[in-house]
């Protein structure tokens, strides 16, 4: 069951607050789960089980999507803002230092909270930051492009699509490489998601510039992608690589841009694996 909690964001205008909703299963070490932009943090219920099996789970709605409540009016969605706003939302919970997992903007902000000692561990699925310029035009195009087709389409027209195999390729064919997969409910929810998502448009934006440039020293990382990601193109998991060099960079065959859903045996093994490897010294 959905749950909320209210931080306290450190902004350059000063101390702001938020509502961030969050779901949490499970026992064990704390596990944080960040989803991409424009999702939702059902995005993970594929896995939530099985992870939870091991380890205490929090699921989070960003701030500005799902759930949640936007920033502050004036706070940027920005990778210095929303990091510690997750660290925030972890000491409002009781849980220090999580294990965190993330999958394309949640990966991103997986290894930021990484690099700042946040976290214990880092799995960054498909991670956002490792682009060209023309990728990064290719990707922000096509979110434009299922953002407005969330939007403009009637909600009756998305639950008939949702209905059939090639309806669901069609909505959420260029993030899942198995779309069938995706229950007729989960569909119409994340399209709903990405329609009412008051975070996306700042989120995009503040994400024009973004480059992750930094090692993430003395912690477990893995970056994983999926062999049919049509969003983030798999090569970008090799640049990945160059800048993370103490990552594990692990292949998911067959798995699209959200591979949660794609293979969650496979994710779910990725994410805990790592978890288990922070209990051995990184050199």
């Amino acid at each position: 069951m959905t749950a909320t909690v209210s931080i306290t964001i450190d902004s350059p205008l000063g101390p702001r607050t938020t509502t961030v909703a969050y779901e949490r299963k499970g026992s064990g070490e704390p596990l944080l789960l960040l989803h991409g932009i424009g999702h939702h943090l059902q995005a993970w219920h594929p896995v939530t089980d099985i992870l939870a099996a091991e380890h205490d789970v929090i699921a989070v709605d960003l701030p500005g999507f799902g759930a949640s409540e936007p920033l502050p009016k004036g706070v940027p969605y920005s990778l210095d803002t929303v990091a510690p706003a997750l660290g925030a939302l972890c000491t409002a919970l009781g849980v220090e230092r999580p294990h965190v997992a993330g999958n394309s903007l949640g990966g991103l902000l997986a290894l930021e909270m990484g690099r700042s000692n946040l976290v214990r561990s880092v799995t960054a699925l498909s991670p956002a930051g490792f682009w060209t310029e023309g990728e990064h035009r290719y990707a922000f195009a096509a979110l434009l492009a299922l953002r407005a087709g969330a939007r403009t389409l009637p909600l009756p027209a998305v639950d008939r699509l949702s209905r059939s195999a090639a309806g669901r390729a069609a909505l959420t064919g260029i993030i899942y490489a198995r779309p069938s997969r995706r229950s007729p409910e989960a569909v119409v929810a994340e399209t709903l998601a990405l329609r009412h998502a008051s975070g996306f448009d700042d989120t995009l934006a503040a994400g024009g510039s973004v480059r992750f440039a930094h090692d993430v020293p003395g912690l477990a990382v893995t970056i994983a992608w999926g062999t049919r990601d049509r969003l983030l193109l798999r090569r970008q998991g090799v640049r990945a690589k160059h800048t993370v060099p103490g990552a594990r960079l692990v292949r998911l065959p067959g798995c699209g841009h959200v591979p949660m859903s794609d293979d969650p045996a496979l994710v779910a093994r990725v994410v805990l694996d790592t978890a288990r490897r922070a209990a051995v010294p990184v050199g």
